[in-house]
């Protein structure tokens, strides 16, 4: 496996546009375009999206922080802004909707990928959880468990999943206040 994201964003910042910028587009241009697809339902749009992604990626890759997100959230971010601009710019609309007063919209991109932010957020956090909460929280919330069933698939006792429910959920909430997602 090559380098992790975080390392290829910082050679970006420090001047390398050769192979991290390059790695970066081939582990995220697909999921961009299939985004920009998504949002704005046109081809040579979300081909616009994917490249203007890149060059402010690359404008702004001295500004990631590890700290405060994933690298998915930090290119999704700029992703985000785009595509509403995208969206909104006349140019983008079809001929028959220039006459319209005020087209509405099916759905406003910004809520499309505010929900594709706040889930790689919410997995990026789960991800920094202790091993034993992460997993008492995936199944009692993505599996929709009981605490006595997660007590019998993990082989704990009731109370250890119960601690660890507890704990695991405050932890959650501190990495995600740290990634500024409200709770």
């Amino acid at each position: 496996m090559g380098e992790d994201d975080a390392k290829l964003i910082a050679r970006v910042a420090g001047g390398d546009l050769g192979h991290p910028l390059e790695e970066l587009y081939d582990r995220y241009a697909g999921r961009l375009h299939g985004l920009g697809l998504r949002l704005l339902g046109d081809p040579g749009l979300a081909e616009e999206l994917v490249q203007e992604t890149f060059v402010r990626l690359w404008q702004s890759a001295d500004r990631y922080d590890p700290e405060r997100g994933s690298v998915p959230s930090f290119v999704f971010t700029i992703a985000r802004r785009l595509a509403i601009d995208l969206w909104r710019r006349p140019s983008s609309k079809p001929f028959t909707d220039l006459g319209e007063a005020d087209p509405v919209p099916n759905q406003d991109p910004g809520d499309v990928v505010d929900q594709l932010l706040l889930g790689l957020n919410v997995r990026d956090a789960l991800a920094s959880l202790p091993e034993g909460q992460r997993v008492v929280l995936e199944l009692l919330y993505l599996q929709d468990l009981t605490q006595r069933q997660v007590a019998e698939r993990v082989g704990v006792p009731l109370g250890t999943v119960k601690t660890r429910a507890f704990y695991g959920l405050r932890s959650l909430k501190e990495a995600l206040s740290q990634r500024d997602v409200d709770v």
